[in-house]
Parts: structure tokens; sequence; C-alpha cells
């Protein structure tokens, strides 16, 4: 719950840096390169067609010199976050409205601000919470408006409780309609170089499990997004409008997780996706619903 006042970041519930503005072209090699990580057969977009959801994620990247990166491969300073000391970052969820798609090859502007600072306590320790907005326009005409949540917290992480991962098949086995997948080493690798992605929790097992203690590498919070938006955009031939995600627990590489999708009956335009793993026990590890 959150703890006015007594809260170590309640200070920063005002804060509002100044927004970003830049501009990128989205070139369709990271798409043509993202769609071979995952072993399509082909690009999912060439030069002129749509982008699929969440795909965007490709462009706007930032490289900072290696001097301005901290010990867990984040920049020191960064425009939109937040100043806390000792500063650990995870992606915790967001929603995209797709007003319309973006077009491959073709110039983009993009302007990002923080809309919310939220402080709040847990069985983990004090944590930050600060949404941020991206407005995304072609031609002039806005196409997508992208909110992420991210955590952050100060210092090392406390222990953590997640168990190993086992390398068991994930809930639901063969005969589920979802598809399986397990993330190697491989694929985290190429999904952060083409996001400009460089904390260490992705890379860096040593450090991932003795700085902030998690049981092995962790599969990034938006590639699990993105593969579950994929499993609709792959079997429901229907035009996404907007995607909600949240990221209820980490996965791991080597671990086998389903993704699986459902058509809800009392609303047929909303689809409620979910990622299991054997860890959690049927649980969800992440959810999303598209309509």
């Amino acid at each position: 719950m959150s703890v006015p006042g007594a809260h170590p970041f309640a200070h920063l519930v005002g804060w509002r840096p100044a927004p970003l503005h830049d501009v990128d072209r989205l070139d369709p090699g990271p798409v043509a390169a993202l769609s071979r990580a995952l072993g399509y057969p082909a690009a999912v977009a060439e030069e002129g067609g749509s982008l699929p959801p969440l795909w965007h994620w490709l462009f706007f990247l930032d490289w900072p010199a290696r001097d301005q990166l901290g010990s867990d491969g984040h920049p020191h300073e960064a425009g939109l976050q937040p100043p806390v000391p000792d500063r650990r970052r995870m992606w915790a969820g967001g929603r995209v409205v797709l007003h319309e798609p973006l077009v491959v090859g073709r110039d983009t502007e993009r302007s990002v601000e923080v809309v919310d600072v939220r402080p709040v306590s847990g069985r983990t320790g004090d944590l930050l919470f600060v949404t941020t907005r991206a407005k995304i326009s072609q031609d002039g005409r806005l196409r997508v408006t992208d909110d992420i949540d991210a955590v952050y917290r100060s210092g090392e992480a406390p222990e953590r409780v997640h168990p190993r991962p086992t390398g068991d098949p994930a809930p639901g086995g063969p005969s589920t309609s979802g598809r399986t997948w397990r993330a190697d080493e491989i694929l985290l690798f190429r999904y952060s170089a083409l996001t400009a992605n460089s904390h260490r929790i992705h890379y860096d097992a040593p450090y991932a499990r003795d700085v902030e203690g998690y049981p092995g590498l962790v599969v990034h919070g938006p590639l699990l997004a993105l593969l579950m938006a994929e499993e609709v955009r792959r079997t429901v031939p229907r035009t996404v409008g907007s995607v909600r995600y949240r990221l209820r627990a980490p996965a791991f590489v080597q671990e086998e997780f389903l993704v699986e999708g459902t058509v809800r009956t009392d609303q047929p335009d909303v689809v409620d996706v979910r990622v299991a793993t054997a860890r959690q026990d049927g649980h969800a590890v992440a959810e999303v619903t598209l309509t």
C-alpha cells in the first residue's frame, strides 16, 4: 500500500522531468532480424507494410556512452529515470493503444513524458512506480499511445523467493492450443541487442544471481508481452486496437513457458492471454488483454 509522507520516495510524487522528443525511421532491418530471432520463416512486415503490435519497441533506441552506464547496465542519469540512489529498475506492465498501424520504412516522431509517480510499500520493500507515456506519430497523425509502468528500488534487492527453474514442461503440455517457448541465452542476447537493452540481468548470470537475487538470467518483460500479442496476431485474423499487459513474476532462461490465448465468451472482441511455467505451478507469470 502507499505510504504518503513516510515513504523514502514520497518527495518524488510531483517529479516531472522535461519531455523527450525524437525522430526515427522504421527501418525493415530490425523487423527482419527479430522475425529471424523468433524463428519465423519470413519478416512479419516489409517496407510499406504495417508494423505488428508492440514491434515499435525495436525503434527509438538509446545508446549511452560507456562511462554513462551504471553497474547494472542502465544509464547513471537518464531524463525519464527518477533520481533514486543506487537505482534498480524492472518493467512491470503497460497499456498500448493502436490508433492506426505504423508503416515500416517511414520517418516517425515520438514524444515521451512522465505522467504518474507512485511510491508503494510491499512485501519486497519500498518501491517507486513510474509511468511514462509515448505518443508516436507518422504523417502528422497519432498512430500509437504507449504507457509503460516501470518499478524502481534503491540498493540491492532483498532475498528473493523465486523457486529455481526446473526445465519441466509448462502446465498444459502439448495438447493445449497455445504455444510453448523455451528462451535460451541466444534469444535473450539477440533481443537485448535489437532493443539496446544492456541490463545485466539478461546476459550476466553471476550478476543476476549474486546482486539482484534471481536464480538465473531473466527473460525480458517486453519480450514476454510481445510473444503474447504474437500468439493472438498469428491465430486470430483481427486488427488489434489495444494491448494491456501485466508482468506478475519473472520468467527465466531455459525455462519452458506456455503462451495461451482465450477469446472471452461474453466479449468476442477481447482476447485474454497468459504465460505460465511449471515453476509457477500454473499461476500466470504474465497476462495480456487485447481488444
